[in-house]
């Protein structure tokens, strides 16, 4: 176990939402930061799987669980081998002989049966790594969905509960001295009323071990987390830490080096292992979507050193305007779920990731919401190398269950591991803490303590949500949500001309009373097409009418006089259980730009042309 000061809260908040359920068990490390950029190990590609829809291999007969018995063996993490041909135990699986899934790769996507299957699927993978003296070992998932328990040489690692943020165990003492090594996870997709995200969803549950796996290696004292930006309220000064994690954390050196800006700072760690500062930043080119700067930033401390790509700006609100690097500007996006529409299924890695935001570009976007759950760390990266600004959100989506502290812990949990792993990306300026929750005091205390808890983790950002709103018979769209009282920007959902509102021409007659003076961002519009359907501009489904509701949403929104951005909903089709109707959506959703065989659809060059105009009037280009 690495002995750090983060351990203790880290195992609270395990303990919380379930996650340690054994006293064998050891709290998740602090996550690794950049834990991409280390030497590692790739664990990526085939494991073969064994489905479990009945949890045998983690239940024994009465429905108590193997891995809580006096033995902690019995079941299929145990990878067990007959010891004899003259005779044999029973053993009723094989991980050696069962078919295999590409990791990282959800599993609905790898075989036709199980393309709507929930329930627990178990991985194996055998890998060859003999553990060197001095050094530290730390077993990476960047994500499995949606439970998931881990388990090495046998022994349960943890558990952990939501399926979109990183997963960390030191695994140091478990390694085999020999070299042979296998790793188990029994991944299961099973939704549940007081998970987060909970029951009820309108994207595709994919299962399985969704992002890279690898073995980070670091020396036995090693930067395990650091923060390098710009300060708040201080575009001239950068500030932030590096936190050391092992042994002998008092009184170390740390140096932090920006060859290019001919900085260099020795630090010295306090107690805790601990370096803050606070450096001149006057010379650093400000990073933009215009000019989407990166400077290589060292840090080196006794045997270790990580290298990082890091963009420095600023983003505030002032009235009405949002400013990044003291200059107004308007956000034009788009909404993108982790998802390749043209291979349907999780992003497997930066060729999918690269060809959405390649896309984006190409609409004409500075800005994308990666909705509704946080993506992949390399998406973050890719965004900040693009110069595409960036809304990270936690699938805190539509009910959850309010008032269950655990439920709270899990959202808060994942919203931390989201602010983790985005904080030295310059591309992020938002943190969202949700999506069209409905109103409740027990919404809001829940809602304010998430954003209460952003700020705290991150004040250099902004904090916001899709609100609600209502409307009324004289054709007022009200945006009053209480929530919108401690949110940095306005935003929220509208669907006019899909949901309500009547056809695409009817839909101008709105106007809009929003209670607070705040910039105003449109977090979701749209309307289904299906790509090459053609009629006219009344034709539901047809690729017609998604561009006159397009054409007839521009034109009503823009009477917001505080309207500073948009993210129409969305950039490519997405598998959707509920979009059913058979000839339309045939389990997509069709509200995408582009289709699910990569066709612009005729909306695509609406707002193509209209973000266009804007960046003319906001860029001069």
């Amino acid at each position: 176990m690495v002995s750090h000061p983060l351990l203790k809260p880290l195992l609270l908040v395990l303990l919380l939402v379930g996650g340690v359920t054994s006293p064998r068990l050891q709290a998740q490390s602090p996550l690794l930061q950049n834990a991409p950029a280390r030497r590692v190990l790739s664990l990526n590609g085939s494991w073969n799987y064994i489905i479990d829809p009945y949890e045998n291999g983690f239940y024994d007969y009465r429905r108590e669980a193997f891995d809580q018995s006096k033995s902690g063996k019995g079941g299929y993490y145990d990878n067990q081998k007959p010891s004899s041909k003259q005779e044999p135990e029973l053993i009723e699986y094989d991980f050696d002989k069962s078919a295999a899934l590409q990791v990282p790769g959800d599993w609905n996507s790898q075989d036709p049966k199980l393309l709507y299957y929930e329930g627990t699927i178990w991985y194996k993978k055998s890998f060859n790594l003999a553990p060197k003296a001095g050094k530290r070992y730390f077993l990476y998932f960047g994500a499995i969905n949606y439970e998931s328990h881990i388990y090495l040489n046998g022994k349960k690692l943890g558990m952990h509960k939501g399926g979109f943020t990183p997963i960390q165990y030191d695994i140091t003492s478990q390694l085999s001295p020999n070299g042979d090594n296998f790793v188990v996870v029994k991944a299961d997709n099973t939704r549940h009323p007081n998970e987060v995200p909970t029951i009820n969803t309108d994207w595709w549950n994919y299962g399985g071990i969704t992002r890279d796996v690898f073995i980070a290696e670091t020396p036995n004292t090693y930067i395990t987390d650091y923060k390098v930006q710009l300060a708040k309220n201080d575009p001239n000064t950068m500030a932030g830490y590096v936190q050391l994690a092992g042994n002998g954390l008092a009184n170390q050196s740390v140096t932090l080096t920006i060859s290019e800006a001919g900085l260099k700072q020795t630090l010295k760690t306090d107690a805790a292992g601990r370096a803050t500062f606070r450096l001149p930043a006057k010379k650093l080119v400000r990073w933009s979507p215009q000019r989407p700067k990166l400077y290589n930033v060292a840090l080196s401390s006794g045997n270790d050193m990580v290298q990082d790509q890091i963009g420095f700006r600023t983003i505030q609100t002032r009235g009405a305007d949002i400013l990044l690097n003291g200059k107004s500007t308007y956000l034009r996006g788009i909404s993108i779920h982790d998802e390749n529409p043209l291979i349907p299924g999780r992003a497997r890695g930066e060729g999918d990731l690269r060809m959405l935001l390649t896309w984006a570009k190409e609409l004409g976007c500075n800005y994308v919401r990666l909705a509704h759950y946080p993506h992949n760390e390399t998406m973050l990266k890719l965004a900040d190398e693009m110069g595409l600004l960036v809304w990270a959100e936690v699938p805190v989506y539509w009910t959850i269950a309010w008032e269950n502290p655990a439920t709270y812990q899990n959202a808060e949990t994942q919203l931390s591991d989201l602010i983790s792993m985005g904080k030295n990306r310059a591309s992020v300026v938002v943190w969202s803490v949700g999506n069209e929750t409905p109103l409740g005091e027990p919404r809001l205390k829940f809602m304010t303590n998430l954003a209460t808890k952003a700020r705290a983790l991150d004040d250099t950002r902004l904090i916001s949500a899709a609100l609600e709103l209502h409307r009324t018979p004289d054709n007022v769209v009200h945006v009053d949500d209480p929530l919108g009282e401690v949110l940095d920007l306005t935003t929220f959902n509208e669907y006019a001309g899909w949901y309500w509102g009547g056809s695409p021409s009817e839909i101008t007659k709105y106007t809009f009373d929003i209670k607070y003076n705040k910039p105003v961002m449109i977090s979701e519009f749209g309307g289904d097409a299906l790509a090459g359907y053609h009629g006219d501009a009344e034709t539901r489904w047809s690729e017609e009418y998604q561009e006159a509701l397009y054409q007839n949403q521009l034109k009503m929104l823009s009477t917001i006089k505080n309207l500073r951005g948009m993210t129409p909903w969305i950039l490519a089709d997405f598998r959707a259980t509920r979009r059913q109707h058979p000839v339309y959506q045939n389990g997509f959703n069709r509200k995408g730009l582009i289709s699910s065989t990569g066709t612009k659809k005729k909306a695509f060059y609406v707002l193509q042309e209209y973000y266009r105009q804007m960046a003319q009037q906001y860029d001069g280009k």
